[in-house]
């Protein structure tokens, strides 16, 4: 008899892993390039709890949103911005109603060199440094943020000469990295671990310079009957997505 109930509950089991994996579904999504790493993490993550795969390709949010205008099969948008979403709602490409935000990122000035960056940014006045990089303002929302800032403090005719643009976040950091720039306005996220710069010297700039870094998630049309899609918009607020925001300096 136990070994009728052992045989019965092997084959209850057997079956509820096949329909696990029956159901897992894969969801095609579009990430700015400021959340690279901590989305890595977090596609990891929801695999593991969730048993969906998460296919992952980054970019600026202005080119992102070129290929999703452009027919592109994304299904999921989580942009550096609030306006492109709003703008894909409107233009019937994202679905009503699955907007959210997801995180608030900070800008940073930051050089490979130790001592380069003070803590109140007054290496951009002095102007002893060659390179200035940042991302394109006009596709990426930490680009203008950077604009912003120069403008507000009344730097920009002066250092525009000095620009090196990247077409996303992530090509500007590449360019302060490789030398290429003596410093460059990047993404907190993309130099930031354990609670501290992770190397060279930052400054991070003040909240009152740029506005608000809102970074807006949705469904994307040709997701929205893809399960995978919206419970990775799901995951997204839940406890463990919102641990690896914090790790990488973000805010909610």
């Amino acid at each position: 008899m136990k070994k009728m109930v052992f045989t019965r509950s092997l084959a209850w089991l057997l079956a509820w892993a096949v329909g696990t994996v029956a159901h897992a579904d894969e969801v095609s999504v579009a990430v700015a390039a400021n959340f690279s790493a901590p989305m890595h993490q977090i596609a990891k993550s929801f695999a593991h709890d969730t048993g969906h795969k998460a296919k992952l390709a980054f970019g600026s949010t202005g080119s992102l949103y070129a290929q999703i205008s452009n027919g592109a099969s994304f299904q999921v948008l989580l942009a550096a911005d609030d306006e492109t979403p709003a703008r894909l709602e409107r233009e019937g490409l994202g679905v009503m109603g699955t907007r959210f935000t997801y995180a608030f990122g900070k800008l940073v000035l930051w050089s490979t060199q130790p001592r380069l960056v003070d803590a109140k940014g007054e290496v951009l006045r002095a102007g002893n440094f060659d390179k200035l990089a940042l991302a394109n303002p006009k596709t990426a929302p930490y680009g203008t943020a950077a604009i912003e800032v120069l403008t507000r403090l009344g730097l920009l005719p002066a250092l525009q000469a000095k620009f090196v643009q990247g077409e996303s976040v992530t090509q500007t950091l590449q360019f302060v990295a490789t030398g290429n720039a003596a410093l460059g306005f990047v993404a907190l996220s993309q130099v930031y671990a354990d609670g501290k710069i992770s190397q060279g010297s930052a400054w991070v700039v003040p909240d009152p310079l740029y506005r608000p870094l809102q970074q807006d998630a949705m469904l994307l049309a040709s997701g929205k009957d893809n399960p995978a899609a919206r419970a990775l918009l799901q995951y997204l607020r839940g406890e463990r997505a919102r641990a690896v925001l914090a790790s990488y300096g973000y805010t909610w």
